[in-house]
């Protein structure tokens, strides 16, 4: 029999996740968290969950059963340090509730556990939580696209986009990174002994951004950089982070092209490009099944009718979209600042969120 959703209820499983720290790459709390979140399954849903170990912290993987036909996928790793819940922890303030990690994405992991919750049949759904998304999902993207081939379906937990959207398309991320060597030498006494990897750096910052194309959407942002290590000393190693976001098809092998043939003018500069586009684009054709589900899955359940957009960020909807699967993002929470000490989800969402969630689940 189907239950009632109760948002008391999905406030203190919010209030547990978010309190329970998970950094990415911290496995000790990653375990932590694992374990707190697989106990909530088997709360919520009556049924264990599988705790999979991973060199980066251990992902949770649970099953309703019967002939595998939708995968929840989501995860329980944050952006934020040790001692963040300490400074900041959960709290409600004005209809928002607030804390590390409630936007991204611990909020939509509580949808997503009382919306399933929530229905008579829950055969042929699977949720795969992992622990490695904020920092690329090198250690779970394989266990996700696994999945997602199994299951042929899948809804991704991200938080939405402005308003409650959905997300029915992304573009494609990656970080390139920019090692420049050079010589160090004394700046007064004899600089031109030295090989300027500063100079060198600053001048490939000015060829980088070239590479973007705002006709194409793709963008290329150096965010990073670091050089030098006193302020007499010419520097002998620069840094620089570049972002780069694609949506079109041949995109990658471009700027992958333009990054390995990046050269400069300072003699003897060595340059090493490492990185790339580790997040294949997500095309609005990887929606086109699932997107007018949920637009009548809504309607029926007499909720806000659901919108699609469009957004620059990657997740792991777009590795399952690579693989042919369809795949519906931006299914977790409604709220904003996702990253920042500014983050909260809107209370009076949640509960309408997992109904949402639940409603096209059905259909499914």
């Amino acid at each position: 029999m189907a239950s009632v959703i109760d948002l008391q209820a999905m406030l203190a499983d919010l209030e547990l996740l978010v309190n329970t720290e998970s950094p990415s790459l911290d496995v000790a709390l990653l375990t932590r968290s694992a374990s707190v979140l697989a106990g909530l399954i088997e709360q919520r849903l009556g049924s264990a969950a599988q705790i999979i170990d991973g060199p980066a912290g251990p992902h949770v993987h649970w099953s309703g059963g019967g002939t595998p036909r939708v995968l929840i996928v989501g995860h329980h790793d944050t952006v934020f340090p040790v001692g963040s819940c300490a400074a900041r922890p959960f709290t409600i303030e004005d209809g928002r509730a607030k804390g590390p990690g409630v936007f991204d994405m611990k909020a939509g992991i509580v949808q997503a556990l009382h919306g399933v919750a929530s229905l008579a049949d829950r055969s042929g759904i699977e949720i795969l939580i992992t622990s490695d998304e904020e920092v690329g999902s090198t250690t779970s993207r394989e266990l996700i696209e696994e999945r997602a081939l199994a299951c042929g379906r899948v809804l991704v937990l991200e938080p939405s986009a402005d308003g409650g959207a959905l997300k029915t398309a992304r573009k494609g991320t990656g970080t390139f990174e920019l090692l420049v060597h050079g010589r160090a030498a004394h700046a007064g006494l004899e600089p031109e002994k030295g090989i300027n990897a500063l100079v060198a750096a600053a001048e490939l910052v000015t060829k980088v951004i070239t590479f973007a194309d705002e006709t194409k959407g793709t963008t290329v942002t150096p965010t990073v950089a670091a050089a030098g290590t006193a302020e007499n000393v010419v520097p002998e190693l620069a840094r620089v982070l570049v972002d780069v976001r694609v949506e079109q098809p041949g995109e990658k092998e471009r700027l992958e092209a333009l990054f390995a043939a990046l050269t400069v003018s300072v003699a003897d500069a060595r340059i090493e490009v490492l990185g790339g586009l580790n997040r294949p684009p997500m095309p609005s054709t990887a929606s086109a099944e699932l997107f007018p589900v949920a637009v009548a899955a809504a309607a029926a359940a007499g909720l806000a009718p659901v919108r699609g957009v469009s957004v620059g960020g990657g997740s792991d909807g777009n590795f399952t979209a690579a693989r042919g699967v369809p795949t519906l993002d931006g299914l977790g929470a409604v709220g904003e600042g996702a990253h920042s000490d500014r983050e909260y989800v809107l209370v009076d969402t949640l509960l309408p969120r997992a109904e949402l969630l639940a409603a096209i689940l059905s259909r499914l």
